[in-house]
Parts: C-alpha cells; structure tokens; sequence
C-alpha cells in the first residue's frame, strides 16, 4: 500500500467540525472522467446514510468530443440534506473540477465564496488552450473570493497504485475519480464502505481493477484526513423523512417498474416496442432486464415499426407501450393516428428533449406538449399526462395504462430529460394499496358491433382478434357508428370525430381534483406541469414564509384538464406559469378558460431554479 503522510493528534483536533443543513455538490471533468459514476456512488451513500437527495446529470454536448475540450465537459450535482428538498439545488456549494475545461464551463454557477476542489495537474499548457483560457486560473486571480483547495489528484492517484497493481498507465488513471471520491467521503463524513462494496462486486471478474480502485478511493480518503488540505469537517445529519422502506430512483427507472406493475395489476402481458434516443433508451435497458415478469421488449429498425408493433400489441390484447423522445414521436405520429381511428389502448412514452428537429439529446426541455395534444393531422384526441418528479413516474406509469384501457384510447406519458436521469429517494409502495386494472373483453357474439360504445366512458368494445363469434375489421378509413364498416358519410363522420374527443373529455370524470399548495385565494398562483414541480414548490414556499400572498398547483393531467382547474385560476389576481418552453400550457390556459396567464419560460436545455421562479413572482407581488 501507498505511505500516509501522518500528522499528529495535535493538528487533528485543530480542525473544526461543522453541521450543516443542506450542501449542494457538483463533480465536473472530461467524459472519460468517470464523474457519472462518481456522483452516482455518492448520491447511493447519501441516500443509505439517510439524507434527502435531488440529483441533476449534466452529459457532454457532444458524443465523443475531444478530451478536454468545453463540450466533453460532464458533470453531476448532487443536493443532499437533513431536511427535504425538491430539487438538485440552485448553485452549487462545492464544484470539483477535475481539468482546466471543466472549470471553464461551471466556475460561472458556482455560489459566492463557494468551495473549490481542483485536479492541478491538468492545468497543463495544452489543456488550458482547449479550455480557451489565455493564462491560469489557478495564478491570475480569476478564483479569488472562493476557498480553493488545490490537490495533483492525477499525481497521488498514480503514486498510491504504481507499486501496488499491474495495470497501465492509462488504466490508473481511469481510478483518479475514485482518489476525489475519498476526498468528498471524509470532508462530508460518508463512509466507503458502501463504494468498497459496489466495487467488489462490479468487478468481480477483474480483481485487479477492483483493487486498483479500492486503493484510490481508501487513499484519497485518507489524504484528506491526514494532510491539512482541510481545516474542517462537515456532517449533514439524517433527514426527518416518513416511516418505511426507501430506494434511490430514477425517473427512467420509476417509469419501467410502473409499466411492469401496471401489467401485473392489469393481468396482461406487456410488450414494449421502441429505437433507442436519447433520453429515453434507459427505460428499453430496464424493461429489458424484466423479462422474468412476462415483458416482451422489441428494438425496432426504426421509429415508425416500433409504434406499429405496440399497435398491434394492443390490437391482440396486450399492454402496447412505444417510448421515444421528440424527434422519434414526430414519425409516430401517423401510426398515433391509426390507433385513435381504430381506438385502441396504446400508451406512447415521450421523454422530452431539447429541440427541434435532432437538438440537443443529453438536455432537458418541455416543448412538446402542443405536439402531444395537437401533433397529428385531423381531429385526433389523445390523453396526456406528466409525472412531477421521478417517484411519480412510477404512479402516473400505473394511471397511464388505466386511462388507456377503460377509455380504449391512446394515452401520452410525457416525462422528460431532468425527470428520467435526475434520482431522489422512493419510498417503496405497498403493492396492495395499488389501484386493479380491470380490462374487459367483449364476449358475447349476440350483442357485440366493434363500434357499440359503453354508455359511461363511450369506450368500444375490446375484442381479441379470433375469439370465434367476435371477428370484426378496424383501420385507419373512418367507421360507421355501431358497425365499424368503412363510411364516408359526412354526417357519421362529424359525429364519430366528435364522439372521439367526448371519450376524451370524459377521462376527466377520473381525475381528481387540483390541488392548491396554499391558500385558495390570492394574489399570485403558480401553475406549472411535469419536471417543474420542485423549482416551483420551493419558490413558492420560500415566498410563503416571507407573508406573500402566493399559491402554486400543479398539473399532472394535460388533456383532459381536471375539472375544477377554471375555479382555481378564477381565484386569484394573476396566474404564472413557468415551462421550459416558449408558453405552450400558458397558450392552452389562456385559450380555454380566457385567463390572462403570463408566462415564464426557459429554453436553455435547463430545469428552472428557485431563485429564478421567486424574481419572477416577485415582480407581480
């Protein structure tokens, strides 16, 4: 093993101890860095030890960029507190930054007087010109007002395994994250008990890999503990959290687990039919690896057969579920289309991105909501929902497959990229407390037409295909009423596209009540959708302890809308409504219920922070 610079009981006891409330840390380097990984092993730390945690994954720009330079930059921030948050924090507290470019691209975020950890044996000549730096940073007084702690992480890495492992030069190298991830464990008091595990078993079969990484991660711990780099150590106690059994989620992960629960509770298998995209390829990954429960996944050659295949899933009687982002919906619109005509139960999972057209896949954005309601040709009504955050995707996954099924109608699932990577602790559902899906088939050959319609809901009847007695024909032409034979009759079309959009409508006879986060009253509402629950709960929050006369509510359900949302807006003077997007929910609030809404949008590939939603209302207050 590497040789500990030892210091004495006397210098030890010297450093200060600290408690803190809440620490907002962002762990920055090239790509090949490893920073994903090491963010993650400390958010799954966080979360044993007890803390509420939010996390936010920053990919590179690019794939593949070159190393070093400012759009190979990858970072993770992690929030994690004694008490709980709804979000990856505003600014972090603590950036570590492992290279000249990674500096370059967060130092701007980075809170006043914040703490600085920095690799200085890469802020080389060559790595501070990719970084467009035209001197140091480290030695032109570009970092003063900041608490830097400068550490040759590459150098200590290399020195603690060169003597140690039979590894390359290059594979040593691979372990400096692991060397800053030590430092970050003994500065907030963590353990590398639950790493040093996670490392056994991910590289079980290469020991020497394992071993390579267990001394960096033990070395940089001890490195902090015994050099006087610090002068003090901070803890974050365990969060005042409800009883019960917690994991750490993540949107993505929240979404395959409900659709599989949705399948288990509805009794039917599920087949999921989808082309890998950028954000949404992780939920094929975890559907993928569930196969035990019945779940068929089928990676298609494109968008357009992925959807067909759901389609027919759900024409046979099965759970037909298609994921994609933006871009891939766009070819699936037609196919969409389709299985309105034929009204079948096809839930389509769209992970939002930046855009348009390819845009930017590894960030987050809200701007496809006119595109769900509205995208396709003709009248064709859809049922859209949106989870808040990545717990509940695992709720909305569930009501998504029972909107679909009672209503016989496709349903929009719309997540987006800040829900589907960012992690927060889940509290693990009784599953005898979640809601049956009960899907009937018609079965009576006497009194079944494919298009004789349930006097509630105006749902067709469900026929699967070859039950004898009950063969019917369904496709894309328009359908008579009752008979579903082919009709160009301008009456029977009128009626059945409005029939289409009254089933729509009625879904909102299952959709409770919005509710009002404060009072009922006001002077200022904010009402926001999808990913933007916590920025805005919090803001508002924050406004509320100050005596503003402020409420916030928020929509899960997007078309229909529920049903008492044109009181809640009628009760207060203005009406906010912040979106990652150029006003698309604002557009649709305005339009229906005659509300002047201002909106507030953000189209930078960001989610919203606080402080930004509390100027913005600050403005009306």
């Amino acid at each position: 093993m590497s040789t500990l610079i030892e210091t004495s009981a006397a210098e030890k006891e010297a450093r200060q101890f600290e408690e803190v409330e809440t620490v907002t840390i962002r762990f920055a380097g090239d790509s090949g860095d490893g920073m994903q990984l090491t963010g993650s092993q400390f958010t799954n730390t966080s979360a044993m030890i007890g803390n509420d945690i939010s996390t936010l994954p920053d990919f590179p720009a690019e794939i593949r960029a070159p190393a070093g330079s400012l759009p190979g930059v990858s970072g993770f921030q992690l929030n994690f507190s004694s008490h709980e948050i709804r979000t990856p924090g505003d600014q972090p507290s603590v950036l570590v930054a492992m290279n000249p470019a990674a500096l370059k691209v967060n130092l701007p975020d980075l809170e006043e007087g914040g703490t600085l950890i920095i690799n200085t044996d890469e802020f080389n000549e060559d790595n501070l010109a990719k970084a467009a730096y035209k001197s140091n940073p480290l030695e032109d007084g570009t970092l003063t007002g900041y608490r830097i702690h400068k550490i040759p992480i590459t150098t200590l890495n290399l020195n603690a395994l060169k003597t140690e492992v039979k590894l390359t030069r290059k594979e040593m190298d691979r372990c400096k994250n692991f060397y800053a991830l030590g430092v970050l464990y003994w500065l907030y008091d963590r353990s590398v008990e639950p790493t040093l595990k996670w490392i056994e078993e991910k590289f079980s079969k290469n020991p020497e890999v394992a071993r390579a990484n267990e001394i960096a991660l033990r070395t940089g711990y001890n490195y902090a503990d015994t050099t006087e780099v610090f002068t003090t150590h901070y803890r974050v106690r365990k969060a005042d959290i409800a009883p019960g059994k917690y994991r750490k989620i993540t949107g993505n992960e929240a979404t395959a687990m409900g659709f599989v629960i949705a399948a288990q509770l509805a009794g039917r298998s599920l087949f999921y039919g989808s082309y890998p995209i950028t954000p949404a390829s992780d939920i094929l990954h975890e559907l993928s690896r569930l196969k035990n429960f019945g779940i068929k996944t089928f990676q298609a050659e494109d968008e357009i057969a992925a959807v067909c295949a759901a389609i027919g899933a759900s024409f046979t009687g099965h759970i037909g579920l298609t994921g994609t982002s933006g871009p891939g919906v766009a070819l699936k619109q037609e196919a969409i289309g389709l299985a309105v005509m034929t009204e079948l139960p096809l839930v389509i999972i769209n992970v939002q991105r930046g855009g348009p057209s390819t845009g930017l896949p590894t960030k987050t954005e809200q701007a496809d909501l006119f595109q769900a309601v509205w995208g396709r040709n003709g009248e064709c009504p859809v049922v859209v929902i949106a989870p808040a955050t990545p717990g509940d995707c695992f709720h909305m996954a569930i009501q998504a497959v029972q909107f679909a099924f009672k209503y016989m109608t496709p349903v929009f699932f719309l997540s987006d990229g800040y829900l589907a990577n960012g992690a927060e602790p889940w509290l693990i559902p009784d599953v005898s407390s979640l809601p049956k899906i009960e899907i009937k088939f018609a079965a009576d050959p006497e009194s079944f037409l494919p298009y004789l319609r349930d006097v509630e809901t105006l749902a067709r009847p469900y026929a699967i295909p070859g039950t004898p007695g009950l063969e019917h024909r369904i496709g894309g032409i328009e359908k008579q009423h009752q008979t579903g034979n082919v009709s160009y009759d301008p009456d029977n079309h009128e009626f059945m596209v409005r029939m289409r959009q009254a089933k729509v409508d009625r879904v909102a006879n299952d959709i409770p009540p919005l509710e009002i986060f404060g009072v009922e009253t006001g002077k200022v509402l904010v009402l926001g959708w999808g990913s933007t629950y916590g920025a805005i709960t919090s803001a508002v929050e924050q406004l509320q302890r100050a005596g503003h006369s402020v409420a916030s509510a928020h929509l899960r359900h997007l078309n229909p809308f529920p049903k008492n949302l044109g009181e809640v807006l009628r009760g207060f003077d203005r009406v906010i409504v912040p979106e990652m997007n150029l006003g698309q929910l604002c557009t649709m609030i305005r339009a229906k219920y005659l509300v002047d809404a201002v909106a507030f949008s953000k189209v930078k590939g960001q989610p919203f922070q606080i402080r930004e939603i509390v100027r913005k209302v600050e403005e009306y207050l």
